[in-house]
């Protein structure tokens, strides 16, 4: 990848190790089993193959449609099942009331026929006073309810499925889904746009906070534009987009006696396909090659008088977590995704406090059984998507995804499974 990691834009990917006085602030509870069942066996985790997600620019205009069953970050989701889509309290933020926003998906299928298509979603809140919210209340144990500002969605069909063919696609942009998929809202292009504009009655949003957004946006407001679609009475290139179309950004809404609008959904991140490698191609090349690279840790520090990084930052149990997790990322420093099928897979952790015990973990709520780690959102992605370096801005350790280990089948095309944020030092600090 064409990516250039100068040292002071990788300032923003740096994850702070956190001091001695500050590992009692991250709002995890005082839990002595958490000592003996978080991660019981550290080095697990290196024994079990993991495959590495990277940021790339889509390199076809048709790539990222559903029908190719894209692994994608940013933008707006390529939903699996185009119909049955979440709603109601599930599309929104608990704490604020917003609809979340669309962080990545990945297309994870698995042997069994009812799996032969199956996608992860993770929608967030944007906002990290609301992910502050969310760190205490994910320490929260059945029968208690957990709010959350962070949710994942898991979807799967069989091969044959009255949404796709049954061969694989054509590489060449030509293929179509099988029918056509709910409309969407026009503002974040995300949820079902089940509500109408009550003057224009052409534009479609998922909730009232959403068309007051799209109202008040400074660069694309609808006020502005509802006002000649409903004095034009004439239909716009905006009821000529196909149902079952992947619109995203930046298209034209053209208007015969009015000129050009842009409609850009400014809450929408920079899209983005997740390409993916086996870390172990990394490891071999970086076994064979004393240059650093785009290493986020040197091998001068790796390799010093000390033998090694873990030995270098032994003085604490948090500089010896973050240490590994530089050790083993520096190879591939650019990842933004870690995924194992293995139910024996475990998360890199960067900070060693506020790591999960086997019980924080909820079982599955649709067949009661039990959850495994199947990837986690590294924050290097918050590079790509431009979120600036400030005290407010979203920033989080790392988000481990824990899905139903049997997959589960039957009632809601979207299940909801279950992530786990740890946030950084720097996160932590400004509670």
């Amino acid at each position: 990848m064409d990516i250039d990691f100068e040292e002071e834009k990788l300032k923003s990917l740096q994850i702070s190790s956190l001091s001695e006085e500050e590992e009692d602030e991250g709002g995890a509870p005082d839990n002595d089993e958490e000592d003996a069942d978080s991660d019981e066996i550290d080095d697990e985790e290196d024994q079990i193959p993991m495959t590495l997600g990277f940021a790339e620019k889509p390199k076809n205009p048709w790539s990222s449609h559903r029908q190719y069953f894209p692994s994608k970050a940013g933008g707006s989701p390529a939903w699996l099942d185009p119909i049955n889509l979440p709603s109601g309290s599930s599309i929104l933020c608990d704490f604020c009331s917003e609809p979340l926003q669309f962080l990545l998906q990945v297309y994870a299928p698995l042997p069994e026929e009812s799996t032969f298509h199956r996608t992860l979603f993770v929608f967030m809140c944007s906002s990290m006073s609301c992910l502050l919210r969310d760190q205490h209340e994910q320490w929260k144990r059945s029968p208690e309810v957990q709010s959350r500002s962070i949710k994942v969605f898991r979807c799967q069909l069989p091969r044959a499925n009255p949404f796709y063919s049954s061969e694989a696609p054509a590489e060449d942009g030509s293929q179509q889904p099988l029918t056509a998929g709910a409309m969407l809202c026009d503002w974040c292009r995300a949820w079902k746009g089940d509500k109408i504009c009550s003057s224009c009655r052409r534009v479609r949003y998922c909730s009232g906070k959403h068309q007051a957004a799209h109202w008040r946006s400074a660069s694309s407001s609808h006020k502005v534009l509802c006002q000649q679609l409903e004095a034009s009475g004439k239909e716009s290139e905006l009821d000529k987009i196909p149902l079952n179309s992947n619109v995203v950004l930046n298209f034209k809404c053209t208007f015969q006696s009015y000129g050009v609008y842009y409609r850009i959904c400014n809450s929408l991140w920079p899209e983005y396909e997740i390409t993916c490698e086996d870390e172990s191609d990394f490891d071999e090349a970086m076994s064979n090659d004393n240059g650093t690279g785009n290493a986020l840790v040197s091998r001068s520090r790796t390799e010093g008088s000390d033998g090694n990084l873990m030995k270098y930052f032994k003085a604490s149990d948090e500089n010896s977590s973050w240490a590994s997790f530089q050790e083993r990322i520096s190879s591939a420093p650019e990842q933004v995704l870690r995924y194992s099928s293995s139910s024996q897979a475990k998360p890199l952790w960067p900070v060693f406090s506020g790591r999960p015990s086997k019980p924080d973990i909820p079982r599955c709520n649709h067949c009661g059984g039990t959850r495994a780690f199947e990837f986690q959102v590294l924050p290097q992605i918050l590079y790509f998507f431009h979120v600036k370096d400030a005290e407010d801005s979203l920033d989080w350790a790392t988000i481990a995804v824990y899905t139903c280990e049997a997959s589960c089948e039957g009632g809601a095309s979207y299940k909801e499974e279950f992530a786990w944020v740890q946030l950084s030092s720097q996160s932590i600090s400004h509670q």
